[in-house]
């Protein structure tokens, strides 16, 4: 009779924490690991594949603050001694400001942009910021540096566990140059309410967009791609195809997150990289409630901007600010199969799992 009760409670304690995710990254667990870390309205998204291998989109600004926390999330929430790789979306400040400081404090292998401006990446003559802060960019030491376009696939290790499922993470497109690869299966836009805006000249229309799939789940980071780039991305071909997993462009500023686009993904969750009043502009913010397939909607901050209407649910944000900015980030985390995944907010306790759509 013993032994029966002792297997009974074996075998629910297997099912019950079958898929607990834990709070490190990497082979232990066999997941694939996302972390979200708050720079504050700039960008900066960690990937830890079931390989270890690490991949950083985006740098955060220069500074103490942004590189100390991304090293921090590196080294301490992920246990990681070294960054595989580095991509930078585009020539803005609060994207790749912060890379020559994190690649002082520990080793990068390589890196990957989408080569470098010269004189200036937004057509303004004599950009002194730009120039300033480009140099220790390209003085910055590490192994081996790449050029990311369209069709680009960074050379991951596939996951070596039996059953693992493939890992991909593909360049959609870069300076405005678009993937020949259309999926098959990629949900159809709708053609009839697209709109356009004033043309972006800024080289947030040419950020490198990257989608990240691992087995049947799917992950979006588009930089700060604009509003009239993304309805090119997804009409009258969806280039992009449907995810899971949508990083809400540009911090939810209104120059982006066109409805089309935000639609012609079918997210079941989006992950917006905002600031205290960076982002959750109120157009964005509609074209996210109105989404039918999104469950979620995530912050890293709380807008604290007189329209505080424009947030998601308390719980649903890493820094609320009732005691100054502590620099919470968010973290996703797969199983092993790549069917369900997790999220998890460490600094309110949060955790909400999702079944990977069309399974």
């Amino acid at each position: 009779m013993k032994k029966t009760h002792s297997l009974h409670y074996l075998l629910l304690a297997a099912l019950t924490f079958a898929f607990v995710p834990t709070l490190m990254a990497g082979k232990k667990d066999k997941s694939l690991d996302i972390y979200w870390i708050d720079v504050e309205g700039g960008g900066a998204t960690l990937i830890v594949t079931p390989e270890d291998e690490s991949i950083l989109v985006d740098t955060g600004n220069p500074g103490v603050r942004d590189p100390g926390r991304i090293h921090k999330v590196i080294t301490e929430a992920a246990g990681l001694k070294q960054l595989d790789h580095m991509i930078i979306t585009h020539w803005h400040g609060d994207h790749f400001g912060g890379a020559a400081e994190l690649a002082a404090k520990l080793p990068v292998i390589h890196v990957w942009d989408k080569g470098v401006p010269e004189l200036t990446p937004d057509n303004k003559p004599n950009d002194r910021r730009y120039l300033l802060m480009i140099r220790p960019y390209k003085a910055m030491q590490v192994e081996q540096r790449h050029t990311i376009k369209a069709d680009t696939v960074l050379p991951l290790k596939q996951p070596s566990f039996p059953g693992a499922p493939k890992l991909t993470l593909r360049c959609i497109a870069a300076n405005q140059v678009f993937t020949r690869k259309a999926p098959k299966d990629a949900p159809e836009a709708r053609h009839d309410d697209i709109r356009l805006k004033k043309k972006d000249t800024s080289d947030n229309a040419n950020s490198v967009n990257l989608r990240l799939d691992f087995g049947p789940w799917s992950f979006f980071d588009g930089g700060d791609t604009t509003w009239n780039v993304e309805g090119e991305l997804v009409s009258p071909v969806n280039l992009i195809g449907g995810v899971d997993v949508y990083q809400v462009n540009h911090h939810g500023l209104d120059a982006s997150n066109n409805p089309v686009f935000v639609h012609a993904l079918e997210p079941t969750i989006s992950v917006m990289c905002n600031g205290k009043t960076k982002g959750c502009g109120p157009e964005s913010f509609a074209a996210l409630k109105s989404c039918p397939t999104i469950q979620t909607m995530y912050q890293l901050h709380r807008n604290e901007r007189a329209d505080s209407e424009n947030n998601t649910d308390r719980k649903f944000i890493a820094n609320l600010h009732a005691d100054g900015c502590e620099g919470h980030y968010i973290k996703l985390s797969t199983s092993p199969d790549g069917t369900r995944y997790t999220v998890t907010i460490p600094s309110n306790g949060h955790q909400q799992t999702y079944k990977t759509k069309g399974l």
